[in-house]
């Protein structure tokens, strides 16, 4: 209905009683209803800790539950709470199991009147008929690169110099050439090209599906790769790996002031430039990473649902389209003698999804809360995510399940909200929250999944160290060159379009481009033949034609025919390689 008088009281009442309409107006007026009392405040964006400190306030001026549910439930030793559940058609899907629950046998008795949530404050309609119709807020954010990155992307190395910039190579270098003149004797100070050709030799071991195997086979003149043993020696490889640093560990502050004061620099100028050069599409999913890393850390977390059981949390926002890591944050545990955090899935939310607006948030049973799609909805984001059956918002019949059929959904409605329970075998009760979705829409397909689990299924979609700032960095460099690869194909969509494997060809040419300055600076061939003919191939040609025609040309041995070669024996002056070849003083040879 239309508003004739929006902008003097910026409220309009429709027709039937309580149905409330925003219009837009400069002054806007939130009316809440709790036990017959009618609350108006002004309604304005709150920041995450106002949010928190508003709804964990009135939760205990209203006596409920809710928050020692809550606390239960989102305390940092159940972080990973997903099932497995092939029948709703992914395996992060979290099943909710209710085999303790005492139910009476018969069907489903259909409430025309509408069910009350446990705590007896959310009333729940089995009819989308009183909800309203979602309507997206317009966004403030274009999708795709930002203007930032595409004025500045020309090739792969520059879209991959954008998150791994100057300043922080800068860092790094003078962190690890201090920490090298402290611990090494003979410590040859590195720089930034040093730095660059280091970090590229970690990619293309990635590339060449190196993980876990040993730096020795890397440089292996029989199994390892002419590129690492060109661009620098093992020996060099292995004193960087050693003594690389990011900070000052004099200077560092009280571990229980920072836990993450080893990398906290380099990590923040980092994550801070994540969203300067990319905006997400409208779907974006707020999940958790585990770094696997098994050494000693502070905060290191076990986990017995992820692959590798151990290793360092990161709560990360992800765009659904191109999965670039958008914002990202390192969990370091609750402080030392704290209680574990109440809310704390909520907190995360709000906190990965700051400076969005009418996007719509995909998360798991960890994040998912009525009080969270509640705060979203005044931030004009939309949620959908599992939900877990301990929240006391959700009404008691949604939770049976023993007397339901399978594959049978069924739904409820509030005003914004949309609760569906989704049984995909006998036993299993899969609940979902959606403030997106507002009808009953069921997929035509054989399994007959709401369409609010086909969107979830849609959007839900290392190197060893004993080191954890380290192990940080390596995935620092894996997010990095996938971010790098999202960027430049979005600028250049037509690159390399007709092969199916184009970001393995991505990273192995940023790999390329970050080893080749240090190549042609090097001052000694290496001893292997293919290495040498790689140096000086890459220093002859940016040496230009005039260095080409004075070198000698190379030919095979003409003792074993297997290398070829530019030295010759001074006497004969046929072509030797180092096995057919003697080393003597120059008093033994004259």
């Amino acid at each position: 209905m239309s508003c004739e008088n929006q902008n003097k009281i910026g409220l309009c009442f429709g027709s039937r009683s309580g149905c409330l309409y925003r219009c837009t107006a400069a002054m806007v007026i939130s009316i809440t209803i709790s036990a017959g009392v009618v609350f108006l405040e002004m309604a304005r964006h709150y920041s995450t800790q106002e949010a928190l400190d508003i709804i964990m306030h009135s939760d205990c001026e209203d006596g409920s539950s809710s928050s020692s549910v809550d606390s239960e439930a989102d305390t940092e030793e159940a972080s990973e709470s997903t099932e497995d559940a092939s029948e709703v058609g992914t395996d992060q899907l979290e099943s909710n199991s209710d085999s303790s629950e005492t139910e009476s046998g018969g069907e489903l008795e259909e409430a025309a009147a509408g069910w009350t949530s446990k705590n007896g404050k959310v009333f729940w309609s089995p009819t989308n008929t009183e909800t309203l119709r979602y309507v997206p807020a317009a966004r403030s954010l274009i999708p795709g690169p930002t203007h930032y990155a595409v004025a500045r992307i020309s090739d792969p190395a520059s879209s991959f110099a954008l998150l791994l910039t100057d300043d922080i190579l800068q860092h790094i270098v003078s962190m690890t050439n201090l920490h090298g003149r402290r611990s090494i004797a003979e410590w040859r100070d590195m720089d930034t090209e040093e730095l660059q050709a280091y970090v590229g030799l970690l990619i293309l071991a990635g590339v060449y599906r190196s993980k876990n195997e040993s730096t020795l086979c890397l440089w292996s003149e029989k199994s390892g790769r002419s590129i690492s043993r060109a661009t620098m020696s093992h020996k060099r490889f292995h004193q960087i790996s050693r003594t690389l640093r990011f900070d000052d560990k004099l200077s560092r502050p009280r571990r229980r002031d920072d836990k993450l004061a080893a990398f906290r620099k380099v990590w923040d100028m980092w994550t801070h430039r994540l969203p300067m050069l990319f905006s997400p599409f409208s779907d974006v999913c707020v999940d958790e990473q585990l770094v696997p890393f098994r050494g000693r850390c502070s905060f290191k977390q076990y986990m017995p649902k992820k692959p590798a059981k151990y290793g360092i949390k990161i709560w990360a926002n992800c765009d659904v389209k191109s999965s670039y890591a958008w914002r990202l944050q390192v969990y370091t545990g609750k402080a030392a003698g704290s209680r574990p955090e109440v809310n704390q899935g909520m907190r995360v939310v709000l906190e990965m999804t700051e400076g969005l607006q009418g996007h719509i948030i995909t998360c798991d049973n960890f994040f998912t809360s009525f009080a969270l799609a509640e705060e979203l909805l005044r931030r004009k984001l939309a949620l959908v995510g599992t939900i877990r059956r301990n929240k006391p918002e959700l009404p008691p019949i949604l939770l049976q399940a023993r007397a339901r059929a399978i594959l049978s959904s069924t739904f409820a409605f509030t005003k914004t909200h949309t609760l569906v329970s989704y049984i995909p075998r006998r036993g299993r009760n899969v609940l979902l929250l959606s403030t997106k979705h507002r009808s009953p829409d069921v997929s035509d397909e054989m399994k007959r999944k709401p369409v609010i689990i086909k969107d979830y299924n849609r959007c839900k979609g290392g190197r060893r160290t004993n080191r954890w700032p380290l192990a940080l960095f390596h995935n620092l460099v894996d997010i990095s060159h996938y971010n790098a690869y999202v960027l430049w194909t979005s600028i250049e969509p037509s690159w390399q379009q007709q092969k199916p494997y184009r970001r393995r060809l991505f990273i192995e040419e940023v790999g390329e481009m970050l080893v080749t300055p240090h190549i042609k600076k090097r001052g000694r061939l290496p001893r292997s033949s293919a290495a040498a003919t790689m140096v000086s191939d890459l220093q002859g040609a940016a040496a230009g034609p005039s260095l080409i025609s004075e070198r000698k040309s190379r030919r095979q041995c003409n003792f074993c025919m297997d290398r070829r070669v530019c030295s010759t024996c001074c006497k004969c002056g046929k072509f030797i390689c180092k096995d057919h070849s003697l080393s003597i003083c120059s008093p033994c040879s004259t």
